[in-house]
């Protein structure tokens, strides 16, 4: 039996993740050097050899830029399909939401400077941002957890 999993969003909520993977694949599209945040989401494979890491993102960049970019397309068509508020995921799908909210995440830590928990203030509003995406990363694991 194939599992699916029945995400409800509210009309806001497919607006803002619509907005965010927006500007997250405008962000794919730059220059790698454009942004750091690119670099968290492709970070050094060799912290310790810039060489052999430079080497490693040559090879690789361009592949997990790609993939990225695919997952981010499914999970635009997935709310795209969602107008009666209610994204229907398979598998697949549920892949591609689960790395792109955490990219999406990433990239916002980058933005804001958490590094760990400790960095979390409540001051400036995308913290809130970054705290919805981790929300709904959680509610979608023990969703799809109980399909299972």
């Amino acid at each position: 039996m194939t599992r699916v999993l029945s995400v409800a969003l509210a009309p806001a909520e497919i607006t803002h993740l619509t907005n965010l993977l927006k500007q997250f694949e405008e962000l794919l599209a730059a220059d790698p050097g454009a942004d750091p945040a690119l670099g968290r989401l492709a970070p050094d494979a060799y912290p310790d050899d810039p060489e052999a890491s430079a080497e490693f993102r040559r090879l690789t960049r361009s592949d997990l830029f790609d993939r990225r970019r695919a997952y981010a397309a499914a999970m635009r068509a997935s709310l795209d399909g969602a107008a009666d508020g209610v994204a229907v995921l398979d598998a697949s799908d549920f892949q591609a939401w689960m790395k792109t909210l955490a990219a999406l995440r990433l990239v916002i830590a980058d933005r804001l400077g958490i590094a760990d928990e400790e960095d979390l203030r409540g001051d400036d509003p995308r913290f809130d941002v970054y705290e919805w995406l981790g929300y709904r990363l959680d509610t979608l694991v023990t969703q799809w957890d109980a399909t299972a």
